[in-house]
């Protein structure tokens, strides 16, 4: 399904329950801010905003949580359709800015007083250049990472003879054949236990591939893109040698092809001993009382012969403004105290996700807080080594076409890796030649 038609379907299923929502929060106030649904991020959220309105009382702006629906890329879209978008929207993922900007329903934020001074103040070069639309503008305030690294159950390591951190594919997968062994020749009984080294989630869903494929293909290539002058730029060594190590996984049976997220967490359940992920483990395993194993992070696997920085996904959420708002400018100047030095460390007190800012980890402003969640370390020490995704308007397809090559070859080995490669390649190259033409 093409975007545009997506957008067409889904603003005509939620255009009248958004024209009575936005009709009825616009009525009060003079800007309306939608946050996430994550309670954390609502309390931060909330807290930003009773400070502005207590200063700002002829600008106030009323804080919504996104309403409810099956995701909130639907939302957003209905609400584009509608014309009922809020004034500032916090929780824009970075794939899906080219779209709206191209379909002009977003302020670009560099024609604003001070915004541009601001974002070099506090972003670096790289930053700025990958949310920089192909137009030129700047319509993304780079807000929230949460990288993708790898977790690693410690006393599961050293009770079954891994001493080394596996960074590289082959130690991942000679660590993978000694976890197996070493399980089931202490118990016949725990081999059923502990089969599996790690997993991650084998759904056809395109999203599900920026947290397997994605990262491991960024760190493989120092951070490549997927697409390259609107064609696709992936059928390289790096993406066939990611499919190649993940096929691996499966294929030695260190990996399960069985949903395991939809029983309990097999991490906590000591059913698995890694897998890729983000900070947010961090707060949901402290809190588990007895947690009964002590655990760390590092980076994604590489090819044996990467020198090097190890570059990951960043899973980037960022702040926009809708062509809807009737005062940008004041929609920027209540945005900059979300996003100013005292806004990150709340962002990352409050909701324990990281804010994109460059040298957080070196900047003596947030050294208290490392220093009390230790944790929290090896994420800021990898921001400088993170993307987002490229700016590409239909970069949802592109991740739908390698996914279902995925399926095909990693999962259930019916392609080789060279083979599924190729064929996302001409896919999505066709993909991006029809899209140009419309």
């Amino acid at each position: 399904m093409t975007t545009i038609v997506r957008i067409l379907l889904i603003g005509l299923l939620f255009l009248a329950i958004f024209a009575c929502r936005n009709s009825s929060s616009r009525k009060d106030r003079q800007l309306l801010f939608w946050c996430s649904n994550n309670p954390r991020e609502i309390n931060l959220c909330d807290s930003a905003t009773q400070t502005w309105n207590r200063f700002h009382p002829t600008t106030a702006v009323h804080l919504q949580p996104i309403p409810e629906g099956q995701s909130s890329e639907e939302v957003i879209l209905a609400a584009v359709v509608g014309k009922t978008t809020p004034d500032i929207y916090a929780n824009m993922w970075q794939g899906n800015v080219e779209m709206f900007a191209r379909a002009g329903v977003l302020i670009p934020l560099d024609t604003l007083r001070g915004f541009l001074s601001f974002i070099h103040e506090r972003c670096d070069s790289a930053v700025i250049k990958e949310i920089t639309s192909v137009d030129g503008h700047i319509y993304q305030v780079p807000w929230k990472v949460n990288p993708f690294m790898t977790i690693y159950n410690k006393d599961l390591f050293l009770k079954n003879g891994i001493h080394d951190l596996p960074k590289t594919y082959s130690a991942y997968l000679q660590a993978a054949a000694t976890y197996q062994h070493s399980a089931a020749a202490a118990d016949v009984h725990a081999a059923a236990t502990h089969k599996w080294f790690g997993y991650t989630e084998v759904k056809e869903i395109w999203y599900q591939r920026l947290f397997n494929f994605y990262p491991l293909y960024l760190a493989a290539s120092g951070g490549a893109p997927l697409i390259i002058d609107n064609k696709a730029a992936f059928n390289n060594k790096y993406a066939i040698g990611v499919f190649t190590f993940l096929q691996t996984l499966y294929n030695k049976g260190y990996f399960s092809r069985e949903n395991l997220s939809a029983a309990d967490d097999p991490f906590v359940a000591r059913d698995i001993a890694t897998k890729w992920t983000g900070p947010w483990e961090i707060t949901y395993l402290n809190a588990i009382p007895d947690r009964g194993f002590a655990y760390g992070y590092f980076e994604p696997q590489v090819p044996d012969d990467h020198q090097g920085p190890v570059y990951t996904y960043a899973d980037p959420k960022n702040i926009v403004l809708f062509n809807t708002c009737r005062n940008p400018q004041q929609a920027w100047d209540f945005i900059r105290t979300l996003v100013d030095k005292n806004g990150d460390l709340q962002l990352l007190s409050v909701t324990g996700q990281l804010p994109r800012r460059k040298n957080l980890e070196s900047d003596i402003f947030y050294r208290d807080y490392f220093q009390s969640n230790p944790l929290m370390l090896p994420f800021a020490k990898q921001l400088p080594f993170v993307k987002g995704v490229d700016n590409c308007e239909v970069i949802v397809e592109v991740l739908d076409i390698i996914s279902r090559e995925y399926e095909e070859c990693v999962v259930y080995g019916k392609k080789t890796p060279a083979t599924a490669i190729r064929d996302a390649e001409t896919a999505v190259n066709l993909l991006l030649a029809n899209t140009s033409n419309l």
